[in-house]
């Protein structure tokens, strides 16, 4: 039987934490060989295969991990500070260094990221065919009016990008404060669609992403997590 095999570039992506475009670069680069022979564009590696990076061995079999994270307000998902910004892995120690967020909050949000090196777990709980609910807890800077809440909630907005739905759950009587259950992830999309209203949101908290909770982390917390 032919021993299953993975494109070069994933295969560096996930056992490295570079982003797909790093792998390429390092490749093109002649910072890998494979077989002892400088790697091409594209190619594909197996367990057979003898991978170095930077002249030292990259393995082949490798643990994944899953790992959920508070991440506070302040932070970037990135792995560069964008700024004044630190990146969340300034809170995260050495272990987790190379896994990669799935998905991401921005700067001013809070609450539930999950990081992993398992490519494919990535991108299930990402791409919009396996549909991931994602919960999370907003501050409106003013009341929100009932009408408005049904046109998020019932028909949408429209933004640039396409309309925009999501549910909308009253969770306070003073109507600033709500439950968002989203099924898809656009950039900023909750803050987009009620700036769209004429509402800022002054505060988001993710709370679920699938069948992962923040259950009792508390801020800046992380716990290792089985994959679902």
């Amino acid at each position: 039987m032919q021993s299953q095999s993975i494109r070069l570039n994933k295969f560096l992506a996930e056992r490295l934490g570079l982003s797909r475009r790093e792998a390429d670069d390092a490749i093109a680069s002649g910072k890998v060989l494979v077989d002892d022979k400088p790697a091409a564009l594209g190619a594909r590696v197996d367990k057979n295969s003898k991978v170095c990076y930077n002249k030292k061995v990259v393995p082949f079999e490798v643990g994944f991990s899953y790992v959920a994270f508070n991440k506070p307000v302040g932070f970037v998902c990135s792995r560069r500070a964008q700024g004044d910004a630190p990146t969340l892995y300034s809170l995260l120690p050495a272990d987790f260094q190379k896994l990669k967020t799935v998905g991401r909050l921005d700067k001013d949000s809070s609450g539930l990221i999950i990081l992993t090196n398992d490519g494919d777990f990535a991108f299930e709980m990402t791409h919009p065919k396996f549909y991931k609910e994602k919960v999370y807890e907003i501050e409106l800077d003013r009341v929100l009016e009932p009408l408005h809440q049904q046109m998020i909630s019932d028909f949408g907005v429209d933004l640039e990008d396409g309309k925009s739905k999501f549910t909308v759950i009253k969770t306070n009587d003073d109507r600033r404060h709500f439950q968002v259950v989203l099924g898809e992830g656009r950039n900023r999309q909750i803050r987009r669609t009620f700036a769209a209203l004429g509402y800022k949101v002054t505060k988001l908290h993710r709370i679920q992403f699938g069948r992962y909770q923040l259950a009792g982390l508390k801020e800046g917390q992380y716990e290792k997590v089985e994959k679902y």
